[in-house]
């Protein structure tokens, strides 16, 4: 069959797809018999219901099925012939005055652009690095302690301090009216750990227990509640207890309650600096993937198929329709989310996706099935039993999916960092895991 093309903008295009009419009704005909012997309908036995009456009442269905199976099957073969790739779905109208004994039909559809991949020597990537400090594996044993914490009851005369727990009653009013959520009765909060608004914290800080206390607090005006947000509250506060924290000292028992194999204190500092290597690894490599990415879109050409990236956009707002949904949010599926707030996020991922795609083709770097097992193995070491995590991947088709799919982009950057002009920069460890 001969296809003729015709490009109406850009990425778009149009064929005329045409079938005998009397395929059609030949295919209408089959089904209907076929169903005829399997139909079962009030009045009539099991497959002697009567050609005309399933006509009657599956006849138009039928009709719209055929049509559909056969426009589809037409196209397919149309666009294969014509050598074009397809992106999103084609609209599909009926043509008028076609010829006798035929149905004409016009097919508008987008291809998948032309990806052109400038010279990468001229790109330039900052790449990061960053070690595991003494004092990052200080911390991390300091983070440690406090989650295995124990406290005391503090004497009468002894004033609330930063690492104390109290224990509160607390009532708050604005313009002299209570508020929802300002009252609370025997309330624990830990003193200078930011659980409470600072204003709040520094009230109760100094207190002693049998005390009470009035004083304002200013709500921020982004404060997560919105009808007391950037008002002006006065609370009265009475603290009825303070106990102090003990922290369990960094010995053999401390390692050997934290399961840590050899139970010493330097084994314990080992495992922590292998955890936090592990860590940083990882977040070094997205930092230098997403500069590796940014490099890569900075020297392609291609123009964008506007159904992909109006397919991403529904994918998006799905996404965040399920996120709200999650949340508790009432009638979550209907909240209205214009398409606009993810365009620009949307566009990115389908030219990135596209380019990733053309590089991978021309320059070799598929997944290789030793690269997609090394993976998982690296995830899995975090876990106490490595082997059920390894299991868990290799048992969902879409896990392996996505592992694979990380494996290609690493092989991207990769790539794009031997090609690029690299500058080499040293984070501090507090730097890239974003603590203060």
């Amino acid at each position: 069959m001969t296809v003729t093309v015709e490009t109406l903008e850009k990425l778009e295009r149009k064929i005329t797809l045409t079938l005998p009419a009397d395929v059609i009704k030949n295919e209408v005909e089959s089904r209907l018999k076929r169903l005829a012997r399997q139909v079962k309908m009030d009045g009539f036995r099991p497959g002697k219901v009567p050609l005309n009456v399933v006509a009657q009442r599956y006849g138009y269905s039928v009709h719209y099925e055929v049509m559909n199976d056969k426009v589809g099957e037409a196209f397919a073969k149309a666009t294969s012939e014509a050598q074009l790739r397809v992106a999103g779905q084609p609209q599909i109208t009926e043509k008028e005055g076609a010829p006798e004994g035929e149905i004409a039909f016009d097919a508008v559809f987008e291809v998948y652009p032309e990806v052109k991949i400038g010279d990468l020597a001229s790109a330039e990537v900052e790449k990061v690095s960053s070690e595991v400090s003494e004092a990052a594996i200080d911390r991390t044993l300091d983070i440690l302690r406090k989650q295995r914490r124990t406290f005391a009851q503090r004497g009468k005369e002894d004033a609330a301090q930063d690492g104390d727990r109290v224990t509160i009653d607390f009532a708050g009013k604005i313009d002299g009216e209570p508020f929802e959520g300002g009252k609370a009765e025997g309330f624990q909060f830990l003193v200078g750990e930011g659980q409470m608004l600072k204003e709040f914290e520094d009230a109760v800080r100094g207190m002693k227990a049998g005390e009470s206390k009035t004083f304002p607090l200013n709500f921020p005006e982004d404060y997560h509640g919105k009808d007391v947000a950037g008002k002006t509250a006065d609370f009265l506060v009475t603290l009825h207890k303070i106990e102090a924290a003990h922290l369990p000292e960094v010995d053999e028992a401390f390692a050997k309650a934290l399961g840590v194999d050899g139970g010493t204190v330097e084994a314990l500092r080992a495992d922590i600096k292998k955890n936090l290597e592990r860590e940083v690894k990882f977040r070094v490599l997205a930092r230098n993937k997403q500069a590796a990415m940014d490099a890569l879109l900075s020297k392609a050409e291609l123009d964008l198929p506007k159904s992909v990236v109006q397919a991403e956009i529904d994918r998006l707002i799905e996404g965040a329709r399920a996120d709200l949904k999650q949340r508790g949010i009432k009638d979550a599926d209907k909240a209205p989310i214009p398409a606009d707030l993810f365009r620009e996020q949307a566009e990115r991922r389908v030219r990135l996706g596209l380019v990733v795609a053309e590089l991978v083709r021309a320059n070799d770097l598929a997944a290789k099935p030793e690269q997609i097992e090394a993976h998982i193995q690296e995830l899995a070491a975090s876990y106490e039993k490595p082997e059920d995590v390894v299991r868990w991947y290799h048992s969902d088709n879409r896990r392996m999916a996505e592992i694979e799919a990380v494996v290609i982009e690493n092989n991207v950057t990769d790539h794009v960092l031997a090609k690029a002009k690299v500058t080499d920069k040293q984070v501090a460890f507090d730097e890239l895991m974003g603590q203060a």
